[in-house]
């Protein structure tokens, strides 16, 4: 099995004592850390093991095998909102 990390820039983060109105950071949330034999395999089992991720607004996740060192070219992309559009069905 092959280790994977999924992430999303979608989202808004406050810095901690912030009394801003307008989010003051842009950055990347962790979603979630799951194995699988490939990138699909590793979203079905984030999405299995975090059925509650279909009930947030998150859409856009990003997935990383964790063994590259050259992330950039190693990265796929999913979207929720497929797998709400499956379950719906």
């Amino acid at each position: 099995m092959k280790s994977y990390v999924f992430i999303t820039s979608e989202g808004y983060t406050f810095q901690p004592g912030s009394e801003a109105i307008e989010p003051d950071i842009d950055n990347c949330q962790v979603v979630g850390f799951v194995q699988g034999e490939d990138e699909q395999e590793a979203f079905e089992n984030l999405v299995g093991a975090n059925a509650h991720l279909l009930e947030t607004t998150f859409d856009e996740l990003i997935c990383f095998e964790l063994r590259h060192m050259d992330y950039f070219n190693h990265r796929a992309y999913f979207h929720l909102s497929d797998c709400r559009a499956s379950t719906k069905k």
